[in-house]
């Protein structure tokens, strides 16, 4: 079918295009020259060409081939359209049934039992064997004193002696301690006792000499120090007096006399 329709475009596409040049060619132009010899065209000095000359004249020839040529080619494109090759004919639509070749089972014969193990041998054993008699183990004499062996020496653990613990100095407990008479005894006691020394008085050195003592179980005064001194003698007099304070009232912490540390102000003061 295809190979016709391209025979019949390609005739529609030649054969007029062949007519036509044959036509044109026949007709030369000295031919049309010796036709109008002679006639008022010829002479006439307005007309340049000749009316069967004029290419113009031949225009709508020439549209006509033109438009039977492109019209053959389209005819021709459509012809040789690239068509689709229809593959759905390869598909089968018949399913291919695989025969599955079924394996027989073969049963297996099961091996045989193992054979029973051999009965053990009996060993006769003669009844002439005599047999001897054992010492009696019972009859040997032991000796203790041999056996028992003396303790071997273990050297006594040393005993440790715990030293008596030191007991606490509180800063501050339930009950201070106090001076005899409280505090207005304890001032006219540094008043009375106090020597104001030479050296301070001779360079005027008066102020506050700050004396830090532990005051013990019993009301003695331990361990007097001075904690802050103005010089001049008046730190060591100050010293001097706390020492030889008589016994204070004790502090107590839960009803029990400890030990407390005082911190005890001497002014010294020029009159």
């Amino acid at each position: 079918m295809g190979s016709v329709t391209f025979l019949v475009v390609l005739a529609l596409l030649v054969v007029p295009v062949v007519a036509f040049l044959i036509i044109y060619r026949l007709r030369k132009p000295e031919d049309i020259v010796k036709e109008y010899a002679g006639t008022p065209e010829d002479k006439s000095l307005f007309i340049k060409k000749y009316e069967k000359a004029d290419v113009n004249n031949q225009r709508n020839l020439f549209m006509e081939v033109g438009l039977t040529v492109a019209l053959a080619i389209v005819l021709l494109a459509f012809a040789y359209a690239p068509k689709e090759d229809d593959t759905s004919s390869l598909m089968s639509s018949e399913v291919i049934e695989e025969e599955i070749e079924e394996i027989p089972q073969t049963n297996q014969a099961k091996p045989p039992p193992p054979p029973p193990p051999p009965p053990p041998e009996v060993i006769e054993v003669e009844d002439d064997i005599e047999i001897e008699d054992q010492p009696d183990l019972f009859d040997q004499e032991l000796d203790i004193e041999d056996v028992i062996e003396s303790p071997a020496y273990v050297p006594a653990a040393p005993v440790i002696k715990e030293e008596p613990k030191e007991p606490e100095i509180f800063v501050v407990v339930e009950q201070m301690p106090e001076f005899p008479g409280g505090d207005k005894a304890l001032y006219e006691f540094l008043a009375k006792n106090i020597k104001y020394p030479a050296v301070a008085k001779d360079n005027g050195i008066e102020g506050k000499v700050y004396i830090k003592f532990v005051i013990n179980e019993d009301g003695s005064v331990s361990q007097a120090t001075v904690a802050r001194g103005i010089g001049g003698g008046c730190d060591e007099e100050a010293l001097r007096v706390v020492k030889d304070m008589p016994k204070w009232k004790p502090g107590k912490q839960r009803g029990k006399n400890v030990k407390v540390w005082y911190t005890l102000p001497v002014y010294f003061k020029l009159q």
